[in-house]
């Protein structure tokens, strides 16, 4: 496919040069049928993401887990570490973690 349209873009120039309106609009047409190919092979080919990875979902929190998480940033608190500065910290990386790879 790619090799039609490295022969179908020179074909045009080299047609349109010539003053053969014919041979110009055939070389298009040949390109446009290639680059169509290609956008259609590209779109069945390439790995789609599932539904459910673009939604967020309401997981269960572990208690456990998030009592862990704030010992540990009220530890950081009481060494001098600003809270509110910790906590958007915080929210960030969350954030960052929900967001699909890519």
């Amino acid at each position: 496919m790619v090799v039609f349209l490295a022969v179908g873009i020179p074909g045009m120039v080299v047609a349109s040069i010539n003053d053969n309106s014919g041979a110009a609009v055939t070389f298009g047409l040949i390109s446009v049928a290639a680059a169509l190919a290609l956008l259609a092979v590209t779109a069945v080919t390439t790995p789609r993401l599932p539904p459910d990875v673009m939604t967020r979902t309401d997981a269960p929190v572990d208690e456990a887990e998030a009592e862990a998480l704030e010992a540990q940033i009220q530890t950081l608190v009481e060494a001098g570490v600003d809270e509110d500065a910790l906590r958007d910290l915080v929210r960030r990386a969350v954030h960052m973690a929900r967001r699909p790879a890519g």
